[in-house]
């Protein structure tokens, strides 16, 4: 009996989580997942190093050794629309952060983080950690579009929208 008082607590307990500072469009920062996991397969990279999501156009850094080709990043633009096609549900879970950090790179969470951290699952394709807006389905995030980008000093900026 003593065990199933300590389950039932645990399922009543709600973990407490850091709140969301920022107003993101949901379609383009799950597009985001989906370029972030696309770049890490592609290249070898990390996630971005910095990302500003905005709603009619956003941009993401990425750490190269050198500047991909056009026909490189139009590979990764048609990698991004094939895993959007894909219907993949966009799902949510929570996790504590010692067994979190077996799976992922904590490296970049604030110092405030809370000891439960929400992963955002896109399909099987990408899972990280993160408190952002996020679409239920790919099907709801439109067509992936790189609209320009720079390489200097070992970064490279992508630049890209939503149709």
């Amino acid at each position: 009996m003593q065990q199933y008082y300590i389950y039932f607590k645990k399922i009543m307990e709600k973990p407490i989580l850091n709140s969301h500072n920022k107003s993101e469009n949901p379609q383009m920062h799950t597009a985001e997942h989906i370029l972030n996991q696309t770049m890490v397969r592609t290249f070898g990279c990390t996630r971005s190093v910095n990302a500003h999501i905005e709603k009619k156009k956003s941009k993401c850094d990425y750490l190269l050794s050198s500047c991909p080709t056009e026909e490189q990043l139009q590979e990764v633009e048609n990698k991004v629309n094939e895993i959007i096609a894909m219907n993949l549900e966009v799902t949510e879970e929570l996790m504590p952060s010692e067994l979190a950090q077996k799976e992922f790179d904590l490296s970049r969470l604030p110092d405030d983080a809370t000891d439960t951290l929400r992963i955002i699952r896109v399909g099987d394709y990408d899972a990280c950690p993160c408190i952002g807006m996020h679409v239920k389905n790919t099907s709801e995030i439109g067509t992936f579009k790189i609209i320009s980008h720079d390489y200097s000093e070992g970064k490279l900026r992508l630049r890209f929208k939503l149709a």
